[in-house]
């Protein structure tokens, strides 16, 4: 099988069926071929063997991958890139049209409204590219495509990829990247280090020739043509065709400048003036009277000399090796007016050009609600986002242009536009807090919290919710969120949490969205992907590691590096982690992991250390019915089980044989109650004189904690997103509580049976809410009305307890008996020492009621959250990994 195109055929006949050839360049030869995999036309370009011969295939398509994040309606996406049999390969999109080549090629000049549409559009690609720091390189007809009219950038960042790929042997191939036609003065006299306004110029030729029938600068051989380029002004495009407005003829001007800092500072830039007919150069001289003088004799020879030593050394100066660009680790200020908000959600994104960060502010504590504020880098101040009221989980469009977030009741993923408007939403059902980020497939990825406790995705123009992960409770698995898609569109990263309390447990995974199938990568709390090829993930002990990735394989490819420390991990996999423009943004704080002991707290709020002996990383501490005892959830590293210690200062005892959370006690105060997602809910005997025995198996749904009625005969639990209940006595039949699209937790039956109390997000924010029980269907009542979670009875039943949302710790009197009534709340005191409000940490009422047992902190304290910023970490990244 010696013939290239069987060999190529043969290599590439598991993914895809050449069908024939449609076009040969100075680089590539293009086959029309069908995808077998998702049965579509695909353009495969294949490299020139000469080409390939010096390239380096990995290195290639490492490069080239840059060019797979760039998401834009004028610009053709890559599907694939690799290597087959020697051969370097890209795909992409077939496109059922022409090349705007072949349109001049037989229309020789366009219409100047369609000319100028064209010229604009391709600026906006261009301008979207430049932001996300990709330059074109060689733009040109060949290289733009016409679908039913509208242009479409090819081959973005290939002549990039196959700059830096080459290693720095370009020159062997005997082939040069740009054509004559429409290259920039610099790249024709070999300047490595281009700007965008390289990009604007070609651009400007292209539009040159639309209006005009012809490039700015032709000539009989390619050296004749670089030397007009340099050398000669362009003839003006009013001289050629002057129905031309003038507003056009100015901006092709200023385009076609032979310095690149005399043309527009942006191709948007040159696109608006393209549309501004009042538009008009600061100078009305032509080119002509431009190139004449002292000085411009000066600048001619400056170009020449440049030009001589171009044509000498050929594309040595594009392969220079780069100036290393110092990283700098930064500490962001916020004024108190404008601080970063709490609670467990994610409160920070970056945007893509790495100049913006929009996060999550602070309400006052008065009644004003927390929004989402937006922030230019550099700038000293931000600005609250209007309509993103309780708003969290932002994250930006690839295009930079919207902002999506979570917020509402129901929770929904809603999108609004930064140029201004009215957010719109997406969903209107099961998002959950735990993460969001915007795809580059045109999908939104967030927290569904669907059957399975998995990712979802909705389409960024809304429709349909899709499941993308489901948590697999037979493997431990207790939920999936912080997803983070891959720019390939391939995979989608996330958090894979095996504990409701501990983050040593989680681990970072990939679902494979082609598959369905997910896997663990390596243990950490989220992760995200860098276009250097590396997946930056958080340890639980907040270290940030980076090892290097392969997304198209889904697999790491090496051991994983430290690059800083200390980043603020909350609830399990709560990180602020964000990159872009090649700078990460993260919050730096003590988290919540670490020793903590138990503490009696009185009503004014003092605290009394209960056995400063006993200290662990504890949680959910539940008293007996007679306080003499206390059961936590105590986690040793990944490990987490059920405890029961006598108080004061006696003896503990591990209950949980196998792992188990969220304790809580029967009503004869002779056995505990617990969870484990992957065994159910279990009971065992206090003094563990017993093993455990299950009261009811998980299913595929989170399990969260459960509690029975003080008659025994009601076992209460938490499933999914809502509350259940069932027959202790062993009776299958399942009731739920509360039939909402809202999420309800921590369930609490009063001391006489008649009440239960829990906390549900009906309201946009979690509110404590009473039900009579058991025929909970009937009516209801809201007791807090600023936000409150984790209610507790009193064990006369004459109070009601909860952590309202700014930290405090408030009773309510109630009525007891078979009318259901509240008067009025008093704080007692501020829970924030204690994170009591935190689900995983939680608090407990003695049966006096004079006093509470929660959780503090020692070791360590506790520090307000801090931004850092680190500017240009592809560098740190180049210097700590050698990739």
């Amino acid at each position: 099988m010696n013939d290239p195109l069987d060999r190529l055929r043969s290599a590439l006949a598991d993914r895809y069926r050449i069908e024939r050839q449609l076009g040969q360049g100075g680089m590539a030869t293009v086959y029309l071929a069908h995808d077998l995999k998702h049965d579509r036309k695909v353009a495969l370009k294949v490299l020139k063997p000469e080409l390939a011969a010096v390239l380096g295939g990995d290195r290639f398509v490492v490069e080239i991958r840059t060019t797979a994040a760039l998401q834009h309606p004028h610009i053709l996406p890559l599907f694939d890139s690799g290597t087959a049999e020697g051969f370097l390969y890209y795909v992409m999109p077939f496109i059922q049209g022409e090349t705007l080549r072949s349109k001049l090629d037989r229309e020789t000049q366009f219409g100047i409204d369609e000319a100028v549409r064209i010229t604009r559009e391709v600026a906006d690609a261009l301008d979207y590219a430049h932001r996300h720091g990709v330059i074109h390189r060689d733009i040109k007809p060949e290289n733009i495509l016409l679908h039913d009219g509208r242009p479409m950038v090819a081959d973005f960042g290939i002549a990039l990829a196959l700059s830096a790929a080459a290693g720095g042997r370009m020159t062997e191939t005997g082939l040069s990247l740009g054509t004559p036609h429409y290259m920039s003065p610099e790249q024709a006299t070999a300047e490595k280090e281009l700007s965008p306004r390289s990009d604007i110029y070609s651009l400007g030729c292209v539009l040159y020739e639309m209006l005009s029938g012809s490039p700015p600068h032709v000539g009989a051989t390619a050296q004749q043509i670089v030397m007009k380029i340099v050398m000669e002004p362009a003839q003006p495009v009013t001289q050629l065709r002057r129905s031309v407005p003038a507003n056009v003829a100015a901006a092709v001007s200023k385009a076609l400048e032979k310095l690149p800092a005399d043309r527009f500072d942006t191709a948007k830039a040159f696109g608006d003036a393209l549309a501004n007919p009042t538009y008009a150069l600061a100078s009305t001289a032509a080119y002509p009277a431009a190139a004449t003088g002292v000085r411009a004799r000066r600048n001619q020879a400056v170009w020449l000399g440049a030009l001589l030593v171009a044509l000498a050394l050929g594309a040595w100066g594009w392969l220079r090796p780069k100036q290393a660009v110092a990283v700098r680790w930064l500490s962001l200020a916020l004024p108190d007016s404008q601080a970063l908000g709490s609670g467990l959600v994610f409160r920070l994104a970056l945007s893509p050009d790495g100049e913006r960060v929009a996060y999550v502010g602070a309400g006052d504590g008065n009644g004003a609600v927390s929004k989402i504020w937006l922030r230019r880098l550099g700038a000293l101040g931000a600005t609250a986002l209007p309509g993103t009221d309780e708003g969290y989980n932002p994250s930006f469009s690839p295009d930079e242009r919207r902002l999506a977030f979570v917020s509402g009741s129901p929770r929904a993923v809603r999108v609004i536009s930064l140029a201004g408007g009215s957010p719109i939403s997406l969903t209107d059902s099961l998002v959950d807090r735990g993460g969001l980020a915007w795809g580059y497939d045109g999908y939104i990825y967030y927290d569904g919290h669907l059957t399975g406790d998995g990712i979802a995705r909705v389409r960024e123009n809304g429709g349909v919710p899709e499941i993308v992960s489901r948590a697999d409770s037979a493997r431990g698995e207790f939920y999936h969120n912080a997803p983070a898609p891959l720019p390939n569109g391939r995979g989608v990263l996330m958090a894979i949490a095996r504990s409701a309390t501990n983050p040593e447990a989680t681990e970072v995974g990939v679902v494979d969205l082609r598959t369905g199938k997910h896997k663990s990568l390596t243990r950490g709390v989220a992760g995200l992907y860098s276009p250097t090829g590396h997946l930056l993930y958080v340890t639980a002990d907040g270290t940030l590691m980076a090892a290097p990735f392969d997304q198209d394989r889904l697999e790491l490819t090496g051991e994983g590096v430290a690059l800083a420390g200390g980043i603020s991990v909350r609830a399990v996999s709560r990180v602020d982690l964000s990159l872009g423009g090649g700078n990460l943004l993260y919050s730096s704080g003590s988290g919540e992991v670490g020793a903590r002991e138990l503490v009696w707290i009185a009503r004014n709020g003092v605290a009394t250390p209960i056995d400063p002996a006993w200290t662990a990383n504890m949680g959910t501490p539940s008293l007996s019915p007679d306080g003499r005892r206390v059961a936590v959830s105590i986690a040793v590293g990944s490990d987490v089980n059920v405890w029961v210690k006598q108080l004061d200062q006696g003896p503990a005892l591990k209950l949980s044989p196998d792992g188990g959370q969220l304790p809580s006690w029967f009503p004869d105060g002779r056995s505990v109650l617990y969870t484990r997602q992957s065994a159910g809910i279990l009971r065992v005997p206090a003094d563990g004189s017993a093993l455990p025995a299950t009261l009811k198996t998980p299913g595929t749904r989170r399990l969260q904690a459960a509690v029975v009625s003080p008659d025994g005969q009601w076992l209460v639990y938490g499933l999914g997103l809502n509350l259940y209940m069932a027959r202790t006595s062993g009776d299958t039949v399942q009731h739920e509580i509360a039939a909402t699209q809202a999420i309800e937790i921590a369930p609490m039956v009063s001391p006489d049976g008649r009440w239960i109390a829990y906390a549900s997000d009906e309201s946009g924010r979690y509110e404590v809410y009473v039900r009579p029980f058991p025929e909970t269907k009937t009516t209801r009542w809201m007791v807090s009305n600023r936000g409150g979670s984790l209610p507790r009875w009193s064990r006369d039943g004459k109070e009601l307890f909860f952590v309202s949302s700014t930290g405090d710790l408030v009773a309510v009197p109630v009525n007891p008996g078979p009318v259901f009534s509240v008067g009025v709340p008093a704080v007692l005191f501020t829970t924030d020492p204690f994170g009591a409000g935190n689900l995983a940490i939680g608090y407990d009422v003695h049966p006096d009621g004079k006093r509470f047992v929660m959780l503090r902190q020692v070791g360590s304290t506790a520090r307000r959250d801090e931004l850092i910023l680190v500017e240009n970490l592809f560098g740190e990244l180049e210097a700590k990994t050698r990739k």
